[in-house]
């Protein structure tokens, strides 16, 4: 199948190069020509803009920073829908909000063109294995016809409804590990401030009903051996952070947790953390108080 790949970024281009990798024949474009230049190395063919692309495929994906950028990837002078032929199927893998998205699908269906939403869980460790976790929104039909695509980039293809429901189930779930972040982090630190050593906290709530991903994942491989290299950044949970309230705000949902953990991890980026992992988010108590939980098995 002819593909089209836009957005090759660090996410973008493991992505890109497994359909290269699966048979797929790939276009390409990037505002960053080295970028393209790599994937063209790689066996794919350059589009000089979204519109050229979107004229020679069957299937385009987007993967980009925000949904503003997406908007203006597809609705520009030289957009993805000046170029688009009618049955052409995007598929937006970008973390947007939910109506960000149906508002782009219902403009590609006044040019005939079919629009789901995809983003992934798994970061760029998934992305370079082909092993992301994708969840889908749009109608059955076309996330059927273009799931064998999907399934070159992921190892869990979910259909989760309508167009924005792959938006909001990722925004849902990156809402609760945001707030279980911060959580464990405060938890740890009263801990220590408490008298408890680290290895005890991290084997009695491992075992009981505190435990959860961000203390399974984030305690033990990151915040005892004070590495912080991500992982899951802090700019990319404030971010995602954003997109809850701002659906919370379009759906009349008090969003008090979820408010409280935003403003924690604007804390860790004032502190010039952001691109650090979200376990760092722990160093705002651990400056605050005095307190450092870290554990070396060998000292």
């Amino acid at each position: 199948m002819r593909v089209g790949f836009i957005g090759l970024g660090n996410m973008g281009r493991p992505m890109a190069l497994n359909l290269i990798k699966k048979g797929h024949e790939l276009v390409v474009n990037d505002v960053i020509p080295a970028a393209v230049d790599e994937l063209v190395k790689a066996g794919a063919r350059a589009g000089a803009t979204p519109a050229a692309v979107a004229g020679q495929v069957e299937v385009l994906i987007t993967m980009l920073p925000n949904a503003a950028i997406v908007a203006s990837v597809m609705t520009g002078e030289n957009g993805v829908l000046a170029g688009a032929r009618p049955g052409l199927v995007v598929v937006d893998m970008s973390s947007v909000g939910p109506g960000d998205s149906r508002k782009m699908a219902a403009l590609a269906a006044q040019k005939q063109v079919a629009y789901l939403d995809a983003p992934v869980s798994g970061g760029v460790t998934g992305a370079a294995a082909g092993k992301l976790t994708i969840m889908a929104g749009g109608s059955r039909e076309d996330f059927l016809k273009v799931k064998p695509v999907l399934e070159c980039m992921g190892e869990k293809i979910y259909h989760v409804g309508d167009v924005g429901a792959g938006d909001a189930v990722k925004i849902v779930n990156n809402l609760l590990l945001g707030i279980n972040m911060a959580a464990v982090a405060e938890a740890l630190v009263l801990g220590i401030k408490a008298g408890l050593k680290p290895e005890v906290m991290l084997e009695i709530i491992g075992n009981s009903s505190g435990q959860s991903y961000a203390f399974k994942a984030k305690v033990p491989n990151f915040i005892l051996p004070g590495r912080f290299e991500p992982g899951f950044a802090i700019d990319l949970q404030a971010k995602d952070l954003d997109l809850a309230l701002q659906t919370a705000r379009e759906n009349d949902v008090p969003l008090m947790l979820g408010s409280l953990a935003r403003q924690v991890f604007a804390l860790a980026r004032a502190r010039g953390l952001g691109g650090q992992d979200i376990a760092a988010v722990i160093k705002v108590w651990e400056e605050a108080t005095g307190a450092e939980v870290r554990y070396d098995p060998q000292g």
